[in-house]
């Protein structure tokens, strides 16, 4: 078929197993937020590395909306499924294009090819 053109689906990715449970990082994260101690020493006493326990606690702030400089696991989860949209869109655009282009051509038998 002329123009016809193979796309590649991406692969899809398994999310990684977590190395520390989520109901320690949550603990953690409420002794920080209770406590008033660092991070750091939070994370050390409870054996987890402090830039493990850091990432997480700004990620829960920014759920929490406690942060305007990161987006929430929520706004993260709308851009996925609008870039997802936006792409279904545009795919069925070109084959719309592809159409209208095809059916011009049948129904206009003097249109030079």
């Amino acid at each position: 078929m002329p123009g016809f053109v193979w796309r590649r689906e991406k692969p899809v990715v398994m999310p990684r197993a977590r190395k520390y449970p989520v109901e320690l990082l949550e603990r953690a994260t409420r002794l920080v937020f209770e406590s008033g101690r660092p991070i750091a020493h939070v994370a050390r006493d409870l054996g987890v590395p402090s830039e493990t326990l850091r990432v997480y606690v700004r990620q829960v702030e920014a759920n929490e909306g406690r942060r305007k400089d990161m987006l929430s696991n929520d706004e993260r989860e709308e851009i996925r499924k609008l870039r997802r949209e936006v792409s279904e869109l545009r795919r069925a655009n070109e084959i719309l294009k592809a159409a209208s282009v095809f059916f011009a051509g049948e129904l206009d038998p003097y249109r030079p090819k």
